[in-house]
């Protein structure tokens, strides 16, 4: 169940940096989304491809690395709500928090299984795209690998108090929020919003079997 389609499944290694895309340094004077971006994409795949462990697949070092350099900078209550859709405003708060907690395992999971097969990847950055607000942008990315075409990477970003963070990110025009939505909603219609909680623990489980 919530299978992304194939093209995703084999660019997940990529949607992983869209994410470790949003973080950002705290410094005094604010950071353009876009040079953001592509100083900390450049800084993860250099610590990937320096580091033997983390290319070899180290499930343990890889989600280390989610954890510090990527889940802290993004607008994760966001990110979830829009995957559940309307269902997230009839949830209650103890719904939501489990609902948050065993999608961001999912996401960790999945982006650390795959982030080793990003080493030696350079990034194009492409123009910025503004939104009508300066509150939101979506910053274009192209990874090029060192073997087939450039993959197209774009983040939604949001400029809140703590700085740029992102919520979504777009792979070669199929948004992953949007990937989500529709399997989690026949999840709800089937079986309600705690039969999507337990559709995403059982998920959680299978991925950890999987990796032992």
């Amino acid at each position: 169940m919530f299978k992304l389609p194939q093209i995703l499944r084999t660019l997940i290694a990529t949607a992983a940096l869209a994410f470790v895309g949003s973080a950002f340094a705290q410094t005094a004077a604010p950071t353009a989304p876009d040079a953001l971006v592509k100083s900390v994409m450049e800084d993860v795949l250099a610590t990937i491809s320096s580091d033997k462990a983390l290319q070899s697949g180290d499930i343990r070092k890889l989600s280390a690395l989610v954890e510090q350099k990527v889940m802290p900078h993004v607008n994760f209550q966001r990110t979830t709500a829009l995957a559940v859709g309307r269902a997230w405003r009839q949830a209650t708060p103890e719904q939501q928090a489990q609902l948050q907690e065993q999608f961001r395992g999912i996401l960790v999971k999945t982006y650390a299984n795959a982030m080793g097969q990003a080493a030696n990847a350079k990034i194009n950055m492409r123009p910025l795209r503004a939104a009508d607000s300066d509150t939101e942008v979506t910053v274009r990315t192209q990874v090029v690998p060192q073997r087939g075409d450039p993959i197209q990477l774009d983040y939604r970003m949001e400029k809140t108090p703590a700085g740029w963070k992102a919520y979504d990110v777009n792979i070669l025009g199929l948004w992953l929020v949007d990937s989500y939505r529709a399997s989690f909603q026949q999840e709800v219609d089937k079986s309600g919003i705690d039969g999507l909680i337990k559709s995403l623990v059982e998920r959680n489980r299978r991925l950890e079997n999987a990796k032992s």
